[in-house]
């Protein structure tokens, strides 16, 4: 049997249509002549059946294809078929769980949606929680307030961000790299994780202490969950990592060998801003909690076809703090984890 004919006869909860509807319709903007590559696993199916649902309903041209059905997990390389379908889409989703290793697989993956210039949703580690809750967002208010934030950010030469917990970050910016907006509403100049509400770029260096309280990314996601009880605090000197500590030691050395993969990999690659106002607390999740409203960062890929940055790294870690206040060169847009939506509006006209 067929991906999209498992698709098809495998019944899902209606609470995730909502969800799935924003994905088709609000955030990828499908059209009816456009032909759609839908790929999930095993663990994703319930949502890649809403999914599939939403594009039956309207009547889209799509290919479905469950990755256990092609090769053995992890993936050294993503299967021959379905990047060939790629090649005959305009619109691609990845909804589907992240094991170790896989990053390469899915760099082959984004390579396509570069170079042909496709809209992608990237739903790395979809649940159902976030199904009801990051992917059910306002993103026309979602893609507003990333606007804002992208238009301050973009002038910057430096950002500050601290929290309760320690946190004391300073980032600084060259006007030669780019910052982007993935808000949600995704278009062919930059595929986009759903659900979206972030913008970033790749730092000219970064500098100070982050106390992650919330999560690390990739498949130390799923491992470790919410840090809340065993924040991993870490240096940053010049743009590296130079130290990481946790109770938990077996975090702390799994992160320190992460980020010691290969030359870059302990580079800051990311530095971003979180923009979903409809995320309100870390779940243990990074696709959905990396769009909380705050800073997070990246060790590793600076995704240089779109930042700019001139270096490459065949990783990338997120990690992700809580209740930030934030300044744009010297001028506050976020206290506690809220944005000063008066200090964003003044500040965009």
């Amino acid at each position: 049997m067929s991906g999209r004919e498992q698709l098809r006869s495998l019944p899902f909860d209606a609470e995730l249509a909502p969800g799935a509807r924003n994905a088709v319709v609000s955030c990828l903007r499908i059209q009816p002549q456009e032909k759609v590559t839908l790929i999930t696993d095993r663990a994703c199916l319930e949502i890649a059946a809403a999914l599939a649902r939403e594009l039956e309903d309207r009547s889209l041209a799509y290919q479905a294809w469950i990755l256990e059905d092609l090769a053995p997990r992890p993936l050294a390389d993503m299967p021959r078929g379905v990047l060939d379908d790629m090649e005959t889409s305009q619109v691609s989703i990845f909804a589907a769980r992240a094991q170790a290793h896989e990053l390469h697989s899915r760099m082959q993956m984004t390579d396509v949606v570069n170079r042909r210039q496709m809209r992608h949703a990237h739903m790395v580690n979809i649940d159902r929680r976030i199904m009801l809750e990051g992917m059910r967002a306002d993103f026309e208010e979602v893609d507003r307030i990333s606007t804002q934030v992208w238009r301050m950010a973009s002038a910057a030469r430096e950002i500050r961000a601290t929290t309760p917990a320690g946190t004391d970050l300073v980032g600084r910016f060259s006007p030669r790299l780019k910052w982007l907006k993935t808000s949600g509403i995704i278009s062919p100049h930059k595929w986009g994780n759903l659900p979206g509400g972030e913008t970033f770029t790749a730092p000219e260096c970064v500098e100070g202490h982050l106390v992650i309280d919330g999560v690390v990314g990739d498949y130390l996601c799923e491992k470790y969950g919410d840090l809340a009880a065993n924040p991993l605090t870490i240096r940053v000197e010049d743009g590296r990592l130079r130290e990481a500590h946790c109770s938990n030691r077996a975090l702390e050395n799994e992160f320190w060998k992460y980020c010691h993969t290969d030359e870059f990999s302990d580079r800051v690659g990311e530095f971003a801003i979180g923009t979903n106002i409809g995320v309100r607390d870390v779940i243990g999740n990074i696709l959905q909690d990396e769009k909380i409203p705050g800073i997070h960062i990246a060790f590793g890929n600076p995704y240089g076809a779109h930042t700019g940055a001139d270096w490459y790294s065949s990783t990338h870690i997120d990690v992700v703090g809580r209740e930030f206040d934030i300044w744009i060169d010297g001028r506050q847009i976020m206290r506690g984890g809220a944005f000063l939506f008066d200090i964003l509006a003044s500040a965009t006209v």
